[in-house]
């Protein structure tokens, strides 16, 4: 495919880059042409065609402007042409589709532009590059071109861009590439030939060379130098919902990690516990040792003084302690008469016992 072009040459230079400056050339309308970087359907280019009425040997040529897209001769007056429609030519079909057919033995011709763009598609963004001859001479492309007259009475020529497969140098960033036609041999056949089959394929030497522009020639209102200069690629971005799933898979593996230590945690907690609790067995007993003799007779020893101190301590408060004449009694009743007093009913409170005693 090709849908946009740089073609900043002079018009006079345009015979001289399609091998024609041997010939003599006639010009028509070409002061419509505007040289410009950023070529696009709809837009005037100067083309080369055989004169009408000139020799199948090679005679004169002309350089007449054209628009870019096709609009066929059988299209209705009062239609508004549509130059987006026929811009690109499948060279494989042109012989089977009647708007082409009736155009290959007479209406061939040639389009010189220094330059071309395609479109790499990387998900929803696209990144144009452009495609050119190292050594900078301008690209020949093989075309077809038509006349179509309006309800005014006015002729308008156009033409179509033939495209083929693309080259094995770059089938990675599109899928077509237009015919383009390497030497002055090749023009010569397009313009005046008669096998043209074999010039009908990819352009496989290796000057043709690429690098990546900005996106703005996406508009053709963007156009000068600054739509051939180079620019460095970006590097791709993760978009916002790939990024929220990959936040998503990390918590949940953070969170399931923490999950398992917690987990071996409590297990490891629940089996030192039991076997804290676990019952010695006797195979599990061991014989004392003279350590552990002496552990328990220092432990005896012990209990032994604390015996000797609670006596002391005893006999010193019996010491202390009044005779049983000083001490005077205390004149709280006894529990005895505590006791007979409430069942005297002295606060004559009545009891459940009672109660249910009367009835």
């Amino acid at each position: 495919m090709c849908g946009r072009a740089r073609c900043s040459l002079r018009a006079d230079d345009i015979p001289r880059a399609c091998h024609r400056n041997d010939r003599p050339v006639r010009h028509v309308n070409t002061d419509r042409y505007r040289p410009s970087y950023n070529v696009g359907p709809g837009m005037n280019l100067p083309v080369v065609r055989r004169d009408d009425g000139s020799n199948s040997d090679g005679g004169e040529v002309v350089l007449l402007c054209m628009k870019w897209g096709l609009v066929p001769s059988f299209t209705k007056k009062t239609d508004k042409p549509d130059f987006y429609r026929m811009f690109n030519a499948r060279s494989e079909s042109v012989c089977e589709k009647a708007s082409f057919r009736r155009l290959l033995p007479k209406n061939r011709c040639l389009v010189a532009v220094e330059g071309f763009y395609e479109w790499k598609k990387d998900g929803s963004k696209k990144q144009p590059y452009y495609i050119h001859f190292k050594d900078g001479r301008p690209l020949v492309f093989a075309a077809l071109y038509d006349s179509w007259q309006n309800s005014e009475g006015e002729k308008l020529y156009t033409f179509t861009i033939l495209t083929t497969s693309s080259s094995s140098a770059l089938e990675w960033l599109h899928d077509r590439m237009p015919v383009i036609l390497g030497d002055k041999g090749s023009t010569d056949t397009w313009l005046n030939g008669s096998k043209i089959d074999t010039l009908l394929k990819p352009y496989e030497n290796s000057d043709l060379v690429w690098y990546p522009v900005t996106p703005a020639i996406g508009k053709l209102s963007f156009d000068g130098p600054e739509c051939v200069k180079e620019v460095p690629l970006q590097k791709p971005e993760k978009n916002s919902i790939s990024k929220f799933f990959s936040t998503r898979e990390v918590k949940k593996e953070q969170e399931s990690k923490m999950e398992k230590s917690l987990c071996d945690e409590s297990v490891e907690t629940k089996l030192l516990k039991n076997l804290k609790e676990e019952p010695t067995s006797a195979d599990d007993q061991v014989i004392p040792s003279t350590t552990d003799k002496e552990d328990r007779d220092s432990k005896s020893n012990i209990t032994l003084g604390k015996s000797q101190m609670k006596r002391d301590y005893e006999e010193f408060s019996s010491d202390t302690k009044p005779p049983k004449d000083e001490i005077k009694t205390s004149p709280s009743p006894s529990p005895a008469k505590k006791k007979g007093r409430t069942k005297d009913g002295g606060d004559k409170q009545p009891t459940l016992l009672s109660y249910f005693g009367k009835k």
